[in-house]
């Protein structure tokens, strides 16, 4: 997660100032997507990218001006595709950012609101009216911009909302061989992993250079990171003794996700011995089991694609 917003307000509590600038709508190949951010000091010290290159220097210069009087400022910039391609960029588009000043336009309670819930794993929204200057944070609605860490406009082009979700996360129990595929894919994808096994041979540094890993019993691993709703469990040792407990916290959470490797006769007896435990039907009926879509997958490798791509259906349309 970029900690932008963070050392925005940093640099306002330091008397330096501090320009929040967010990219609010693109067209055309867009350098970088809706709600990407660039904060800008009194300094001229910048940290983050709204174009990638192409257009930071324009946004600086008017970053200080919003800092000298207090204004916000709605800005559109059309990227050649010259530009583009000196960046790495196929082909242009047109972006239009958006230059907060904080204190005077983003108030700091605002800001530190914001932070302590980024700080705290919890999923944010900030809501500009830039009509009426009023700006907010809220927890609930916009289901589906959060859904899809989609930010973006309102109310014809009034009130613009950027989305702040938790970084994704994979809780994988059991660092067998599937895993050894299927954390570096989760990587790509854009997710934290956490290995959990409690056999050392398994998990280990060796097996898993520089990842995380936890040798503890799973539901101990799983209740020490958490389980929220930016969070996908994934089950791989297919032994009852490692993956049922584990299976019951993640029952009792709002992880987006619950995948248990087995074949289907596996699954069915997993099922009957969590209906014995005392969980609903419904709740059994989170568990995607055998793990991953149906794609004829034959070894490790496919297994995990096949994995990260049913997680990535349930995340961005919840089925």
């Amino acid at each position: 997660m970029d900690r932008i917003p963070e050392i925005a307000l940093d640099w306002h509590r330091a008397g330096k100032g501090a320009a929040l600038c967010t990219v609010v709508q693109t067209w055309g190949s867009a350098p970088r997507r809706v709600g990407s951010q660039l904060v800008v000091s009194g300094l001229g010290e910048i940290q983050g990218s709204v174009s990638g290159g192409c257009v930071e220097g324009a946004v600086i210069v008017e970053a200080l001006e919003a800092l000298e009087d207090g204004r916000h400022r709605l800005l559109e910039f059309g990227v050649s595709d010259d530009d583009a391609f000196a960046v790495g960029l196929a082909c242009g588009g047109t972006i239009r950012v958006l230059v907060e000043p904080v204190g005077k336009v983003l108030p700091e309670d605002v800001l530190a609101e914001l932070v302590a819930a980024r700080a705290a794993r919890q999923a944010v929204a900030v809501v500009a009216d830039l009509e009426d200057g009023s700006r907010r944070i809220v927890h609930d609605g916009y289901a589906d911009r959060f859904r899809m860490d989609r930010s973006g406009f309102e109310e014809e082009e009034q009130v613009f909302v950027t989305i702040h979700n938790p970084p994704l996360r994979m809780l994988i129990v059991g660092a067998v061989h599937i895993a050894q595929a299927l954390v570096p894919i989760a990587r790509v994808a854009g997710y934290d992993p956490v290995l959990i096994d409690p056999r050392e041979t398994f998990g280990s540094q060796e097996r898993f250079p520089g990842e995380t890993i936890v040798n503890e019993w799973p539901d101990e691993g799983v209740r020490a990171f958490g389980l929220d709703a930016r969070t996908a469990l994934v089950l791989l040792t297919h032994d009852p003794k490692l993956d049922d407990a584990a299976l019951a916290e993640a029952l009792r959470s709002d992880v987006f996700y619950i995948g248990a490797l087995g074949s289907t006769r596996t699954h069915g007896k997993r099922v009957e011995r969590l209906t014995e435990a005392g969980f609903s039907e419904a709740g059994i009926a989170r568990i995607h089991g055998p793990v991953g879509l149906d794609i004829g997958a034959a070894n490790p490798g496919e297994i995990a694609v096949s994995i990260m791509a049913e997680i990535t259906r349930v995340l961005r349309q919840g089925a």
